[in-house]
């Protein structure tokens, strides 16, 4: 009788467990591998409740003092914001479009209320802010016109210690507050209750004060909360450094103890053994006012020992092969967690070639796209967008007739990102190029790929050729240069 596979056996196995009413996962059993795993499930709010407030504090000291964490945060800014996420009106009126835009751009400079950076600067630093903090508060401020702004309307950045964590209650309208946020009966946000200073600012203005310790409650409509959803449900936000905080600070202890471990071994250059302890040792000078002699050697000294004396050089132990190869690894996993290549996180380009680097480059830019158009446009962007569209309408900065009517038309925007730079531009713009002559991609959208505007691009390209045929000049691009290339050069506007 022939014996039955083992795949056989262990499909009975499994059915018989399951009959018993065992866990048929290993994870889920209680052997003896699992027998320290004792894992808790808390709600997408429970579990900010207990941890938010520490992990916060841990992110932040872990940002301040640690090269790594704090190269990565700047590398994770500086892609997925970079020079700005910048909007293009989708408004059909061309003269209505370009007066929007010029409006726009006299008002980014003064959109922070604070005077230090433009909105552009103000969109890296709010993402700064979710990263080392897990989230951060933009504070819709109307201004009066005596205040002379181009646009009536501010922007002011809060970190989320405004926002106190452990005001959990009910209001006396039937409202729930939670982690600080009002929320109605149909879980719509409704308000946010905010302190009126930092809560760890204590030490310049005492949070006993009653100004201090009480919170203000602004209305949800002048409140942008930014922060990247991990689990439905969720209403506080994570900071990005969690999953690397312990990683990151044993490592930097190790590394700092490494550190000491062979600075305090090259500090002894020699040992000295001699018969009798009364003896003086080579080089030995006389004794200071402490009766302390130390002992010395110059260059092209030549020592005669005496009877019975030797002399012993230090070694130090290196730190060995694998010190270099194991702490590739540890910062590899550093990076995963902390959602950036490891070459962003370390600097180190010594084991990439163009194929692999790219491939690196190209998951990572999938990763920040989806926190730009998701995360950052949907909670940032847009809802400033509206309310800039409508304080510029009840202004009367713009000949908007019927506004209120036509919101969802007049609001129509594209926002449009940083465009990357690639390893290899040129194999990039040839890709560009022959996707254009193939109907597969539009001006506009290669254009924008780059963080332009089309119609920009355009205008300047036709500023650019009307003053160089009023100088006179014959460009490369022109095809009068060279009539054979007037085929190929045609098909593509502007080129």
């Amino acid at each position: 009788m022939a014996r039955p596979s083992r795949g056989w056996l262990a499909s009975v196995a499994q059915t018989t467990r399951k009959w018993l009413g065992l866990p048929v996962h290993d994870a889920a059993g209680r052997g003896r591998r699992s027998l320290a795993w004792s894992p808790g499930n808390p709600g997408a709010v429970a579990a900010m409740l207990a941890t938010q407030t520490e992990l916060r504090a841990k992110s932040r000291d872990i940002a301040r003092r640690n090269a790594w964490a704090n190269a990565a945060l700047e590398s994770y800014v500086s892609n997925a914001i970079g020079t700005g996420i910048k909007p293009q009106s989708m408004v059909a009126d061309q003269t209505l479009r370009e007066a929007i835009h010029r409006l726009w751009s006299a008002w980014v400079a003064e959109a922070d209320a604070a005077g230090l950076t433009d909105f552009y600067g103000l969109q890296a630093l709010a993402c700064r802010a979710m990263l080392e903090g897990g989230e951060c508060l933009i504070r819709l401020r109307p201004r009066r016109p005596e205040d002379g702004l181009v646009v009536g309307l501010q922007l002011q950045l809060l970190e989320p210690e405004h926002l106190p964590v452990t005001l959990n209650t009910s209001t006396a309208t039937g409202n729930t507050i939670r982690a600080g946020i009002e929320f109605d009966a149909l879980g719509r946000r409704v308000a946010y209750h905010l302190y009126r200073q930092h809560s760890e600012d204590g030490a310049l203005a005492p949070m006993s004060t009653s100004s201090g310790s009480e919170t203000v409650r602004v209305p949800a409509q002048e409140i942008v909360h930014l922060f990247r959803p991990l689990r439905p449900g969720q209403i506080r936000g994570e900071p990005w450094l969690a999953r690397a905080l312990v990683k990151l600070n044993e490592l930097d202890q190790y590394d700092d103890a490494e550190l000491v471990r062979k600075k305090t071994a090259a500090m002894f250059a020699g040992f000295i053994t001699r018969v009798q302890p009364e003896d003086p040792l080579i080089g030995e000078g006389l004794a200071d006012a402490s009766g302390i002699a130390l002992a010395g050697l110059e260059p092209g000294t030549m020592q005669i020992l005496e009877a019975g004396e030797d002399v012993k050089f230090s070694q130090p132990a290196d730190v060995g092969a694998s010190y270099a190869e194991f702490l590739r690894m540890q910062f590899r996993a550093v990076a995963a967690a902390m959602g950036v290549t490891y070459e962003q996180l370390t600097g180190d380009l010594t084991q990439v070639n163009y194929s692999s680097i790219r491939a690196g480059l190209l998951e990572f830019r999938r990763r920040v796209e989806a926190i730009q158009h998701g995360v950052i446009v949907h909670q940032l962007c847009r809802p400033i967008w509206k309310a800039w569209m409508t304080q510029v309408v009840l202004e009367g900065s713009l000949p908007i007739a019927d506004y209120a009517r036509r919101q969802r038309e007049m609001q129509a925007v594209k926002w449009i990102p940083q465009g990357w730079q690639w390893v290899d531009p040129q194999k990039e713009f040839n890709a560009v190029k022959t996707a254009i002559r193939g109907g597969l991609l539009s001006r506009s959208e290669a254009i924008s790929a780059f963080g332009y505007d089309a119609e920009d691009i355009d205008r300047e390209i036709a500023a650019d050729n009307q003053r160089a045929d009023q100088l006179g000049l014959v460009l490369d691009t022109d095809p009068r240069r060279d009539p054979e290339r007037l085929s190929d050069t045609t098909s593509i506007p502007g080129a």
